[in-house]
């Protein structure tokens, strides 16, 4: 099969993401084998692909937000069908036994492993996935408006969880690329105020076109103070930008799994009145199962735009320039 390896993680730009000709992998017993039809372009896959994370796999393929139907599956793996469509997430593996998995919290497990990064991802024609972390997929969306669910949309909800966004709250996102327009939708749909601040003209105008009240830079302060806000773009520097914007008792989740240096804090003005900066650490399954079953609900759209799975390195690129808004699928032109 064809796939893409992160053969030396450094600037996208200078081709250490190459297409790759390799065996299609063997599904452990626990494993299904999955056929990719279509896999989203996550800012973790770049940070991957650039050495912004450590390694974890040489030569690792990214891609974390796959689409596919099985293809084959191992000799303990039950109530799966070839053909089945399921999805393919982030959180690929955690051990259920220690005391974070125990209490629910499977995504602080120490042992728990990472769809491209860990383990090869959707980058490629085929991947494997163990069956007790795949997605059963509903059939109301296809498989391009699906696969943006699968993290953007999954860790978004998450981070609005955490954010502790009060009832018809007033909530500020920071950054408005895959994550936050899904992000968005929900908050609006549960009756919240959205304030956008990001650098991109045309993430502003999707902004302001799914509903949200303002869309400004990200330097700029939104138009009343904040109960929540939530900090996807990973820049560190926007942290005190972020507090300063929030009301008393006040709380900011970062959403990323990388984040530039956070400067110093101005205690008073950036931190005092119990303001809160709260963390997001990947996903549980209870999680995705309930922000599918609310996309559903609520009619949550990812606005895409989609390229040739033979050409994931432009479409790395373009994500790192911010040549669109919403979110960038590759789709299986190989097979």
């Amino acid at each position: 099969m064809r796939a893409w390896s992160v053969a030396a993680p450094g600037p996208v730009e200078e081709g250490g993401l190459r297409f790759v000709t390799q065996p299609v992998p063997e599904p452990g017993d626990d494993e299904l084998l999955v056929h990719v039809r279509a896999c989203g372009v996550c800012r973790t896959d770049l940070h991957v692909t650039e050495g912004d994370l450590p390694v974890h796999r040489q030569g690792v393929t990214p891609g974390h937000e796959v689409v596919g139907v099985v293809a084959g599956f191992g000799a303990a793996v039950r109530g799966f069908e070839i053909g089945e469509r399921v999805g393919v997430a982030w959180l690929r593996r955690t051990d259920g036994t220690c005391a974070y998995c125990v209490r629910g919290s499977e995504n602080l497990c120490p042992a728990s492993r990472y769809t491209g990064w860990d383990a090869d991802g959707g980058y490629a024609e085929y991947t494997v996935v163990p069956a007790a972390f795949a997605y059963r997929l509903p059939g109301w969306l296809d498989d391009v408006s699906l696969a943006p669910l699968l993290c953007a949309g999954i860790i978004g909800h998450r981070a609005l969880r955490r954010a502790s966004l009060p009832p018809g709250g007033r909530l500020g996102l920071y950054g408005f690329g895959g994550s936050a327009h899904l992000c968005a939708q929900v908050a609006l749909a549960e009756g919240a105020t959205v304030h956008v601040l990001t650098r991109g003209a045309a993430a502003r105008k999707l902004a302001l076109q799914l509903g949200a009240a303002s869309a400004r830079g990200s330097r700029e302060m939104p138009p009343e103070p904040l109960d929540s806000a939530i900090l996807f773009a990973p820049a560190g520097d926007l942290v005190p930008l972020a507090l300063r914007a929030l009301d008393r008792g006040g709380v900011l989740a970062i959403a990323g799994i990388h984040l530039s240096d956070v400067p110093a804090l101005h205690y008073e003005s950036e931190l005092f009145y119990e303001k809160e900066v709260r963390s997001v650490t990947s996903n549980t399954r209870e999680d995705g199962r309930e922000f599918l079953a609310l996309a559903a609900r609520h009619g949550v759209h990812a606005t895409t735009h989609t390229y040739p799975l033979s050409e994931a390195d432009r479409a790395l690129r373009d994500l790192k320039a911010g040549r669109f808004d919403g979110a960038a699928v590759l789709v299986n032109d190989l097979s």
